[in-house]
């Protein structure tokens, strides 16, 4: 297979995996109905905490610069990003493909709460759109590279930039997700798993993340961060 066959082939599967793993999820956020188990709640629990785990290991795992260090003999620093693209997909629809529901519900919002729920979602949608749009250069599927590569260029560099709602809190794409997670009107005893789980992991994301970014770009950074909140945009926006 020449590269630039393989280039496009895993620009293909990027995509394919990529956007179907985030599609799955969101079209079905409480499980795929396909396979369902029966077991007791506590199995079935600890079989949807195992599944999160999972991902988390592969997303944070593969994502960290130690990991890429490791297969950069193997795999091309350009397909880095798409390989990660193909994994989290792939991760992610395990998770919603094989996610055990259960049926003992713990809180069942009604009425004007569960409309208030319903509209914390939208927003929480809207203000993730304002903050993929803020970034511009946002390439979550690791086609840039690639696409780089195969126009005879060299993949154009990220400055840091603030705008948008990263004046207002340093990560509002996982804030979003917090409240999207969190404003659910219908809590089983596997939502509130995957809640506390899934909350758990992005703060810890959140943390190893900022370490990567105070090395790419240092005292910059590191006053950004002292002025901006990390998770909760409890201040005003800034201007740096």
């Amino acid at each position: 297979m020449s590269e630039r066959l393989l280039a496009k082939c895993v620009i293909a599967a990027s995509v394919i995996f990529g956007v179907g793993g985030i599609a799955l999820i969101v079209a079905f956020p409480a499980g795929l109905p396909l396979f369902r188990f029966h077991w007791p709640l506590a199995a079935a629990l600890c079989w949807d905490a195992a599944l999160s785990m999972m991902f988390f290991l592969q997303h944070s795992g593969m994502v960290r610069r130690q990991f890429r260090a490791r297969v950069a003999a193997v795999i091309p620093l350009r397909y880095h990003g798409a390989v990660y693209a193909i994994a989290s997909g792939v991760a992610l629809a395990i998770v919603v493909v094989f996610w055990q529901p259960s049926d003992y519900r713990l809180l069942i919002l009604e009425g004007l709460p569960r409309r208030a729920a319903q509209v914390c979602s939208i927003l929480a949608i809207a203000f993730f759109v304002w903050g993929v749009h803020a970034l511009r250069g946002f390439d979550p599927l690791g086609l840039g590279p690639i696409k780089a590569y195969l126009r005879g260029k060299q993949p154009p560099q990220s400055p840091f930039v603030v705008r948008g709602p990263y004046r207002w809190v340093r990560h509002p794409l996982y804030f979003c997700v917090l409240l999207l997670i969190w404003s659910n009107p219908d809590v089983t005893a596997d939502r509130l798993l995957f809640a506390v789980l899934w909350t758990a992991w992005i703060c810890v994301g959140a943390w190893l993340e900022e370490a990567d970014l105070v090395r790419d770009f240092g005292d910059a950074y590191e006053n950004y961060r002292r002025k901006v909140p990390i998770l909760i945009p409890w201040r005003g926006p800034v201007t740096l």
